[in-house]
Order: C-alpha cells, then sequence, then structure tokens
C-alpha cells in the first residue's frame, strides 16, 4: 500500500498549467470548427444534390459543431474552471480522510511491529543460547573424534605401512613362487621326457616298464587271429636229414575192425648241430742239392699260416661280436662251447676282424656310396661317440637299401666334409640339424618328433589348444598318406590337390591359434618349448609338408634312428673305444652289414663270403 502525504498532493496539481492545456485545446477545436465551416460553406454552394449517407454525415457534423462550440463557450466564461476547482477539492478532502485513517492504521501497526519484534529478539536470544549450549556440545565432540580421528590416522598409515611392507613381501614371495613353479615345470618336463614326448629312445629311459604297454584301442574282437586269416605254421622240411620209420601197433594190425588208408602221417623234428670241418693240404717237399733250397707246390690263397680260419669262422665270429654285440670273451666261449672244444679262438683274432672286413669291402662301400648318390631321397642323423674318453660323432645315410656309416671327429660341417651329404643333390629327410639346410636341394623334417614334441607340449601347457589340434592333424595327414594306392605313380598333391589345400590351410590357422594363445600368455622363461615349437613350425612349413608333394619322400626319419640304435647298442656293449682307427672300421663293417640286411640278402653268407675274398695287398694276415 502507498500512503501519499499533503504537501504531494499540493504540488502534484498545477492548475494554471491545465488551464493552459485546455485553452490550446479549445484553440484547436476553433480551428476544427472554421475547417468545418469552410467544408460545410463549401458544400452549400454545390447544386449538386446529396444522398442519404451524405445528409447524415452534414447533421453529425453540425452537432459536432454545436458542441464544440458550447465548450468553448464555456471554457470562455470560466464555468468550466470553476466546477473543475469545486471537485478538485471535494477530491482533496476526501484524499486527506483517507490518509488520516489510513496514518492511524500506521501508528497501530507500528506499534503491533514493536511488540513483535521484541518478542521474536527475546525468541532469538533464547534460541541464540540454546544454539550456542548445542554448539558448544558439537564441538567438544568433534574434538573428541578429531583426536580420535587423529589416532585413526595415526594407526592407518601404521596399518599401511604394514600393509605395503607385506604386499612387497608378498610380490616377493610371488615371484619366488613363479619362479619356482617354473622350476618345478622344467624338471617335471625334465623327468616326464621319454621315447614318446622327446628324441629320446625308449632305452634310455631309466624308470621304464620291463614289459611295454599296449597302447592300441580295446576291441570286442577275441584274441588271436580273426576269421578268414590265412594260416601261417612252421615251415615243412621238404628233404630230411633222416627217415625215420614207426612200426604200426600190433594192436591195430590185428585188430579187424581198423584197416590201413594208404596214408603216411608225417611229424619232423628240427635240430641244429654246428660241425667243425678241418681241410688239411699236404704236398711232397723238394731240396735243392747244391743250395740246399727248400720249395714244394703252392697252397691255396690266404693259407700263409699253418692253421688257417676260412670265412664262415671268420664270419660266425664277426657277426656275433660286431652285429650282435657280444663280448669278445664271450663269443670265444661261445665258440669253443658249441664246436665241443675244437675250436679255440684267440682275442687278438677276434679284434681283428673288423679291420680285415673293413679292407675287404672298400669296393663294396665305393658301390654304395655311387647308388646313394644317385638316391631321390635320402635319411641323414647324428649321434655321439666315446674314444678313448673323448667325444667324437657317427653318421648315418640310408636311401632304404644302402647305407654308410661314418666316423666323424665332430658334428656340423667339419663332420660332413668328405661323406656322401657333401655331394648329395637330392632330398634330406632329418631331424631339424639346420646344419643339413646348407646340403641337398629339399629338405623333408622328422614328423615323428614333432609329435614328441607336440605331446610334451601338452603335457607342460595343459592350457593351451593349439598343441593338442597340431598333433591330430599331423596324425591325420600321415595316416591319409600312408592309405594312398601305392601303385599310383602320381604325388599326393596331384592325386588329391583339394585335400592338400585343406590340410595346409588347417595348418596355418592352427598356427594362428598358437600366435592368438602365446599373446593372450606369453610362455613361462622355463618352459619355452612349445613356443619355439610354433616358431619352427610356421617358419619351416614346407619341410614339414614336403611329402604331400613328392611320393617319394618319407615323412619319418626313423629309419636313420633305427641304424644309428644299431651302433648305440654296439657302444654300450664295448663302453669306449681305444682309437679313432677302431671306430672306423666298425663304421665301414656296419656299413656294409646294414646294406645286406636292407637289400634282404642272407647276411651270414654274404658275410662268409667277403672273408673268403683275396687279401688285399695291405692286409695283414690273420
Amino acid at each position: 500500500m502507498t500512503y501519499v502525504c499533503q504537501s504531494e498532493l499540493n504540488t502534484s496539481v498545477d492548475y494554471k498549467q491545465l488551464y493552459e492545456q485546455e485553452r490550446n485545446l479549445n484553440a484547436e477545436l476553433k480551428e476544427q470548427i472554421i475547417l468545418i465551416s469552410k467544408e460545410n460553406h463549401a458544400l452549400r454552394l454545390r447544386d449538386v444534390p446529396m444522398s442519404n449517407y451524405g445528409h447524415e454525415w452534414m447533421v453529425n457534423l453540425q452537432y459536432k459543431v454545436k458542441y464544440l462550440s458550447e465548450r468553448v463557450a464555456a471554457f470562455e466564461s470560466g464555468e468550466i474552471y470553476v466546477n473543475m476547482k469545486a471537485d478538485h477539492k471535494s477530491v482533496r478532502e476526501a484524499d486527506f480522510r483517507e490518509m488520516k485513517k489510513l496514518k492511524e492504521e500506521i501508528a497501530t501497526l507500528n506499534a503491533q511491529f514493536i511488540t513483535m519484534r521484541e518478542n521474536w529478539w527475546q525468541v532469538f536470544n533464547d534460541m541464540q543460547k540454546t544454539h550456542e549450549k548445542e554448539l558448544d556440545r558439537k564441538n567438544c565432540a568433534i574434538k573428541i573424534l578429531n583426536e580420535k580421528l587423529l589416532e585413526t590416522y595415526k594407526q592407518l598409515y601404521a596399518e599401511k605401512d604394514k600393509t605395503r611392507d607385506l604386499k612387497k613381501e608378498l610380490y616377493e614371495v610371488k615371484t619366488e613362487l613363479e619362479d619356482e613353479k617354473g622350476k618345478n615345470q622344467k624338471l617335471q618336463s625334465q623327468i616326464n621326457r621319454d621315447h614318446e614326448n622327446s628324441s629320446l629312445p625308449s632305452s634310455a629311459n631309466p624308470f621304464r616298464k620291463n614289459k611295454i604297454t599296449n597302447n592300441r584301442e580295446k576291441s570286442d574282437k577275441v584274441p588271436g587271429a580273426q576269421p578268414g586269416h590265412e594260416w601261417h605254421g612252421r615251415r615243412w622240411y621238404d628233404e630230411p636229414t633222416n627217415e625215420i620209420i614207426i612200426p604200426a601197433p600190433l594192436e591195430l594190425l590185428n585188430n579187424p575192425m581198423y584197416e590201413l588208408t594208404g596214408n603216411l602221417v608225417r611229424k619232423q623234428r628240427v635240430g641244429l648241430r654246428v660241425e667243425v670241418i678241418v681241410d688239411e693240404f699236404s704236398t711232397p717237399e723238394f731240396r735243392h742239392i747244391i743250395t740246399g733250397q727248400i720249395e714244394h707246390a703252392d697252397f691255396p690263397e690266404n693259407m700263409n699260416d699253418e692253421v688257417t680260419y676260412d670265412g664262415s669262422v671268420k664270419a660266425f665270429a664277426f657277426l656275433l661280436k660286431d652285429y650282435f654285440n657280444v663280448a669278445v670273451d664271450k663269443v670265444a666261449d661261445f665258440m669253443f662251447d658249441i664246436t665241443g672244444g675244437k675250436l679255440n679262438l684267440s682275442h687278438g683274432l677276434i679284434c681283428a676282424l673288423s679291420k680285415q672286413f673293413s679292407d675287404k669291402t672298400e669296393d663294396d662301400r665305393n658301390k654304395i656310396l655311387a647308388n646313394i648318390l644317385l638316391a631321390l631321397a635320402l635319411n641323414v642323423d647324428f649321434t655321439n661317440a666315446r674314444v678313448n674318453g673323448k667325444r667324437r660323432s657317427v653318421l648315418v645315410c640310408s636311401d632304404g637299401f644302402n647305407v654308410l656309416y661314418y666316423a666323424r671327429m665332430s658334428k656340423g660341417h667339419k663332420g660332413i666334409f668328405g661323406t656322401a651329404i657333401a655331394e648329395y643333390l637330392g632330398t634330406l629327410i632329418h631331424d631339424h640339424d639346420l646344419t643339413f639346410y646348407k646340403y641337398g636341394s629339399f629338405h623333408q623334417e622328422c614328423l615323428d618328433h614333432i609329435l614328441r614334441y607336440l605331446k610334451d607340449s601338452m603335457e607342460n601347457e595343459a592350457h593351451l589348444k593349439w598343441s593338442e589340434q597340431m598333433r591330430e592333424l599331423i596324425r591325420e595327414i600321415i595316416h591319409w598318406r600312408k592309405h594312398l594306392d601305392p601303385e599310383d605313380t602320381r604325388n599326393p598333391n596331384e592325386i588329391a590337390p583339394e585335400k592338400v589345400a585343406e590340410f595346409e590351410k588347417r595348418y596355418d590357422e592352427i598356427l594362428e591359434l598358437a600366435r592368438l594363445e602365446y599373446e593372450y600368455e606369453p610362455p613361462s622363461d622355463y618352459y619355452k618349448k612349445g613356443f619355439n615349437l610354433y616358431k619352427r613350425m610356421g617358419e619351416y612349413k614346407s619341410n614339414h609338408l614336403l611329402f604331400l608333394y613328392d611320393k617319394r619322400v618319407p615323412h619319418t626319419n626313423s629309419l636313420a634312428e633305427r641304424l644309428l640304435r644299431i651302433y648305440r647298442r654296439k657302444e654300450r656293449q664295448a663302453m669306449t673305444f681305444r682309437s679313432f682307427e677302431g671306430l672306423e672300421y666298425l663304421c665301414n663293417s656296419m656299413s656294409v652289414i646294414a646294406s645286406l640286411r636292407e637289400q634282404g640278402k642272407n647276411l651270414y653268407q654274404g658275410v662268409t663270403e667277403i672273408f673268403n675274398r683275396t687279401n688285399p695287398a695291405n692286409e695283414k694276415t690273420a
């Protein structure tokens, strides 16, 4: 509500100014009247008859002129001014009465406001005192809580320090634990390494069982030969040494209920007898009468001593010693016993047989070398040897029909120099020996070793899937390759190109899976064989799958390994060689023996024939 005082009312109305405004308005009205009169006069002067609308307009205009004339006259006489002053006075008196009433109301309201303000101040003071008391109480509580919080922070920081120390200790323990786990995994993989998951032979496992378990899956078939299987009995000898007739029993001959069928029931008993054959040669002796020189007829070749053993005796002792790995003492004892004490060979004669055989077979080895150089695929491998306590090496080469053993001072390029591999231009099958990649034209790695390494990865990285999938794929490829038609001369990729392409695609997909698995979980520092195998299979993919493009190339290097196992058995029996020449004689002898065996020839007859050959010029008589 707005209140206006008397002074404001007196100064708000200016009658003189109002009068001047009215006079100005009156002057404007006069001018309008004059204009309207002139228009009316002009209209009257026209002799044009007016329409109803024009007549109405003239009437309305005349009324306006009359009203304005009366109003101008009133202003000029001052009557309106008097009336306006009287009205204004009555209005002012009403305003003063209203203002007085309002002032009384204001005074009443001021008194009420003062009372309310005093009451409010009293309430405010009470509330303030209460609030201050509450603040004091809360400040005390806050102080206590701050002290407790400070103590809690001290305890918290102390616990954080302890936790940090414990975390540090835990990290060190976990790090040590991971290292121990890695070492344990490495040792466990070494302990579990055998012929099934590494390149070790089955005989190298010290904890192997005496009986080799049968790994074939069980079936519902009964043991033994199956229906339709061809019967293979013992071989019947058509020319028996002795024929013994058993007389018919009298109870059957004299019994009228029985009659002869005309058939003879035959059974043979086979025995073995070793007989010493001694051929004694003699000739008359002549003496020159004058000079006293003794002369006689020439004896057959190789008979330089009083007693000479022919090739049959030497072959028997030689094969026992160098092929069946029987000790020299046992060879002499066995031949003494089997001949009833008639044959007593000296140890020196038995030990010299290797050199004799090596000297007599130089031409045979040259022929074997020529055949190997013309072979389409060659299995090669190295193994260690011991000569007089020092490490040496033995290299073997074979095409499946011809075999060559080499005694070498070391492995690597020095060991290959001067062997058939250095001049060979065909395909080499080996066990990922990088030295062999410098020789030959193509290379096929042994997939049997790959399967073993994949199994080792499966056992030591059981959380990874790639090794199991790759192992199944390799086995499937080998199985498919083995069951191709042997009479089909085409290569596998020419027989079924879609199948070979599918194998390669799956091979690449499994390697990609291995890459993702090793990126997600890197290999342990103590076991990286699985990761290294994955990298190797990616880099040497063509060398793992070469046998899919050449039917003449086998998928395995088991031939070379089998041939080297023959030497390893001899080395375990001999323990060590006294000279490098002795190792060379053995390798030369084993080359011819293994070639005879691989070619399916009679081993004893072949060795006997070799020992019966004429002595070379550089051979010493036994």
